[in-house]
């Protein structure tokens, strides 16, 4: 059985900064993409960070460019983000996700969330002004 597990959120003032984790177990995502969302309390759940294992591409929303980094531990099965500068507006409940098929090739493709097959609880991360 496949699970994914966050962890790493908390209360932050704004300027802080986080690390999520996302712990994969059940297989391994060594030619998949994996990505981050996120869902604000009365929002739909919009795309953070994306990323490949093989060669190590990766993708972010216009809004974390520069504060967030995505990254992975192969070894470990596990991938990160890394939340720098953080705003109040990144206050959300936030989301790993895994797609159940190698990669496909468009990075576009992997800002939504139908791309993903397999889901994380969800950890929540708020930024205080």
């Amino acid at each position: 059985q496949v699970q994914l597990v966050e962890s790493g959120g908390g209360l932050v003032q704004a300027g802080g900064s986080l690390r999520l984790s996302c712990l994969a177990s059940g297989r391994t995502f060594s030619s998949n993409a994996m990505g981050w969302f996120r869902q604000a309390p009365g929002k739909e759940r919009e795309f953070v960070a994306a990323l490949a294992w093989s060669g190590g591409i990766t993708t972010y929303a216009d809004s974390v460019k520069g504060r967030f980094t995505i990254s992975r531990d192969n070894a470990k099965n596990t991938i990160y983000l890394q939340m720098n500068s953080l705003k109040p507006e990144d206050t959300a409940v936030y989301y790993c996700a895994a797609d159940a098929q190698a990669y496909r090739g468009d990075w576009h493709y992997y800002t939504r969330t139908a791309a993903y097959d397999y889901w994380g609880q969800g950890t929540q991360v708020t930024v205080s002004s």
